[in-house]
């Protein structure tokens, strides 16, 4: 007796037909052969002369035939990275940067420690932007005649108006500044969009401080949260993209422990800033300006993500790129053959699409949907545990329940500071195993 099959059975069925159909065309690769390793790996199970051929015809498409002998070097180590003491073509040199990324992986070029040092900037401007306001909530609601603790017919729209200047950021994030870092990313690259962000992370900042009345402050936190959304999608990427996979993992997760960091210093600020009276306020708003300025001036100083260049076709200067950031020539060259490799398995996987089409595969791809279906969850409970109320509130929640303004400051000071520890302890444990 057959069973009725559901409607995502029958897609992925129907998906998967198509995929048969596809391999059995010449040159198609075999995505259901377990697609996860292909896509790690897509070099693994390629005859050594298959590979070294592919290797010299790369070589002449992309124009890169002065370095083929390091190409075909680099590609026989991104086969089968453990086994490189086999290949006897290596120089002594090479073989022994090879070992040195495994006793010594934290002994990395300059270029690729201050592309860490500018994403962790980046962070720690998530963090101080959505601390700022804590502190500045004891004073701005006065000076603009919304404060929610005045009884009186208007106070419930007061609240509301209070709430609503708080959340403008991830308002604006949420619908605007998100969704925009797929177009940036594609026309501005990973620098050109993190200069834009940051460019949105410090002008708007600083008409906060400026602003005279709540619509004012309204608009510049929404344009605020412009750049956060931009900057949150394109910074962890763009730290990825250019970390080799020894220390990949690590540094990605760093993304948390410096936005707690930012947190903290908004804290911080909030505290020493408090005595300066009737503008205490807008310096506790406008702080945040300051660690946007070294990641906007920065950016460009660090290299381009090498795997953006590649996918624009520009191999020459991706390997420039991955030249500044590994140690030699050759694991710059067996870097550029992976990621070429795995581009190439991307792109037969997802065909020709835009930012539409990409949209729609969201949802309309089984495997696909079921991912965005765990994120949304994951996203949505991370933000409904509370951990906001406190980032945004603290020094309100202290200062109703009878404490002094500079008491509640101090005391949101010292949950920054907990935070940032529990955080960095937790993060410094994950990066060392």
């Amino acid at each position: 007796m057959s069973a009725a099959m559901n409607p995502e059975s029958k897609s992925e069925s129907f998906h998967d037909d198509k995929l048969s159909e596809k391999e059995q065309q010449p040159g198609h690769v075999n995505i259901n052969n377990n697609l996860s390793a292909k896509i790690q790996n897509p070099l693994a199970g390629i005859p050594r002369e298959q590979l070294l051929a592919d290797v010299d015809r790369f070589a002449a498409e992309r124009e890169l035939s002065d370095i083929a002998p390091l190409l075909r070097r680099g590609a026989l180590v991104a086969q089968n990275p453990p086994a490189f003491e086999s290949i006897t073509e290596l120089l002594p040199e090479e073989r022994e940067a090879l070992r040195n990324e495994v006793l010594h992986r934290w002994r990395q070029p300059t270029a690729l420690y201050l592309t860490v040092i500018l994403c962790s900037v980046g962070a720690a401007v998530q963090g101080w932007d959505q601390t700022g306001s804590n502190g500045a909530n004891l004073s701005f609601p006065i000076e603009f005649g919304i404060d929610p603790n005045e009884v009186g017919p208007n106070q419930d729209r007061n609240n509301w108006l209070v709430g609503l200047v708080n959340s403008a950021p991830y308002i604006a994030s949420a619908f605007c500044g998100c969704w925009i870092s797929d177009p940036l990313n594609f026309y501005l690259g990973r620098r050109g969009t993190i200069f834009f962000a940051a460019t949105f992370c410090l002008i708007p900042v600083i008409g906060s401080a400026f602003a005279q009345n709540w619509p004012q402050l309204f608009v510049c936190r929404l344009l605020l949260g412009i750049g956060m959304g931009a900057k949150a999608s394109t910074v962890p990427i763009f730290a990825a993209e250019n970390t080799p996979a020894s220390i990949r993992g690590g540094l990605v997760m760093s993304w948390q422990m410096w936005t707690a960091f930012g947190i903290f210093l908004g804290f911080c600020a909030n505290l020493v800033l408090f005595r300066a009276g009737k503008i205490a306020w807008r310096l506790q708003l406008g702080s945040a300006f300051i660690p946007a300025i070294p990641l906007l001036l920065g950016i460009y100083f660090c290299p381009e993500s090498p795997r953006w260049y590649m996918k624009k076709g520009r191999y020459r200067e991706a390997f420039t790129s991955l030249c500044r950031l590994r140690n030699t020539p050759l694991q710059a060259a067996r870097d550029l053959y992976y990621i070429h490799a795995q581009v190439t398995i991307e792109q037969e996987i997802i065909g020709k699409n835009n930012y539409v089409t990409r949209f729609f595969q969201l949802f309309t791809i089984p495997r696909v949907r079921r991912a965005t279906l765990a994120s949304f969850v994951v996203m949505i409970a991370q933000q409904m545990c509370g951990i906001n109320i406190i980032a945004f509130y603290s020094s309100t929640v202290f200062a109703n329940a009878g404490a002094s303004a500079e008491t509640a400051l101090l005391a949101s000071f010292g949950f920054g500071l907990v935070n940032f520890v529990y955080v960095s302890t937790q993060s410094m444990q994950q990066i060392s195993h």
